[in-house]
C-alpha cells in the first residue's frame, strides 16, 4: 500500500468516527425544520402521508420520518415531494426571498391536530363564539398547568 493511499484510509476512519459521534446528538434542527415546513405543507393541502409516500415510492413510516428530521431527505427526494406538495424546494429549504412568517409558527403548525383545530376556528362566524373558544381553550391549559404543578393526576 502506497503512502497516499493509507493517508486517504486515516482520513475516511476519522470523518467516520465524527459522523457516529454527531448521530448521538439527535436529529440536524435543519432536517426538523425542513421535515416541519413538508408537514405543514401536506396538511394544508390535505395530503395524507400515505397518499406523498405512494408518490414517493415509499413508506408512510419514511415519510413519518422525514416529518420529524428523524431521516435526511435527500435532493430528489426533495425535488419529488415539492413537485406533489406543488411547491418549491427553495419553499420547503426556507429559503424563499420573503419568509412566510415567524419559524415557531410552522413549529406550532406541524404539531398533530393543529392545522384541523385552526380551520375549525375560522370556520365559526360568530365573533362572540370564537372568543368563548379562545376562553376555554386558555383555561384548560391554565387548569393542566395548575394540575402539572400541583402533581396531581386524573383518573382513568
Amino acid at each position: 500500500m502506497r503512502d497516499s493511499e493509507k493517508l486517504s484510509c486515516r482520513i475516511v476512519s476519522k470523518d467516520f468516527s465524527v459522523n457516529e459521534n454527531s448521530e448521538d446528538q439527535g436529529p440536524d434542527p435543519i432536517d426538523v425544520a425542513v421535515g416541519h415546513r413538508i408537514r405543514v405543507r401536506r396538511k394544508w393541502l390535505g395530503i395524507s402521508q400515505s397518499t406523498l409516500a405512494d408518490h414517493l415510492g415509499v413508506s408512510f413510516q419514511q415519510v413519518q420520518k422525514y416529518e420529524r428530521g428523524a431521516n435526511r431527505v435527500s435532493a430528489s427526494m426533495l425535488v419529488k415531494i415539492a413537485q406533489k406538495l406543488d411547491t418549491s424546494v427553495g419553499e420547503l429549504v426556507g429559503e424563499t426571498a420573503a419568509p412566510l412568517g415567524d419559524e415557531s409558527l410552522f413549529e406550532k403548525l406541524a404539531v398533530p391536530g393543529a392545522v384541523q383545530l385552526l380551520e375549525a376556528f375560522a370556520s365559526v362566524q360568530q365573533p362572540a363564539m370564537r372568543t368563548a373558544i379562545l376562553n376555554l381553550t386558555r383555561s384548560l391549559i391554565e387548569e393542566s398547568s395548575d394540575e402539572r404543578t400541583l402533581g396531581i393526576r386524573r383518573a382513568r
